[in-house]
């Protein structure tokens, strides 16, 4: 399997992938075509940052 340290932190973080990808800026499906190849160094940051900016929102919406 392609990208395991995203598809690990995805689990990780408690996120659905139509989330992370709402954040990147993809629908899911293309989200999900886009982690079918090994990415680089610089989308995967990208990625993470998507990661990371979801789990805040997603955080803020459930203690709200």
């Amino acid at each position: 399997m392609r990208n395991k340290d995203i598809r690990k932190a995805i689990k990780s973080s408690g996120l659905k992938y139509w989330q992370v990808a709402d954040k990147y800026g993809l629908t899911d499906s293309n989200f999900s075509r886009l982690l079918r190849k090994e990415q680089s160094q610089e989308t995967k940051s990208k990625i993470f940052t998507a990661i990371d900016e979801a789990e805040k929102e997603y955080k803020k919406e459930v203690t709200s």
